[in-house]
């Protein structure tokens, strides 16, 4: 049995309805006990972690899955805000995209992502790379409270 206190919140920060379901599918599939948050911007992400407006009563979560393009502001924006943001930065960002743009990868991890991951477009494989990037995130590495 899984300790409560076990349990993260995960903010799916992703404006491609269909990827939204099949990171949910994931969850569900591998009975992840994360908690799956959405937002399909890089305002209401930069919102959801400032806990501001609608999102006053957010949890902090201890991972984010950032999509680099979005509307509004891109996950770009959103990774140097967070970075550079004293009381976010420890929150690890996996950028998540379809992105594999060198310009991109490089981008990110000089913006201090914690880990870049290009989506595979296989159901499958997708499925498998989520359940992986929360094992290794929620499993092995140890995360700040």
């Amino acid at each position: 049995m899984t300790d409560p206190a076990d349990e993260i919140h995960v903010l799916l920060v992703e404006d491609d309805p269909g990827d939204v379901l099949m990171t949910q599918e994931a969850f569900e599939h591998h009975k992840l006990r994360n908690q799956l948050h959405v937002v399909s911007d890089g305002v209401e992400a930069l919102a959801f972690l400032r806990r501001e407006g609608e999102f006053a009563d957010a949890p902090r979560p201890g991972l984010v899955l950032l999509d680099l393009n979005l509307p509004r502001k891109d996950g770009r924006e959103v990774l140097e805000e967070v970075k550079n943001d004293p009381t976010l930065r420890s929150i690890p960002i996996v950028v998540l995209t379809t992105s594999q743009a060198e310009e991109d990868i490089l981008r990110s991890y000089d913006l201090y992502a914690n880990a870049y991951v290009a989506k595979p477009v296989d159901f499958e494989r997708f499925i498998e790379v989520i359940r992986q990037i929360d094992d290794f995130f929620v499993s092995v590495v140890k995360l700040p409270q």
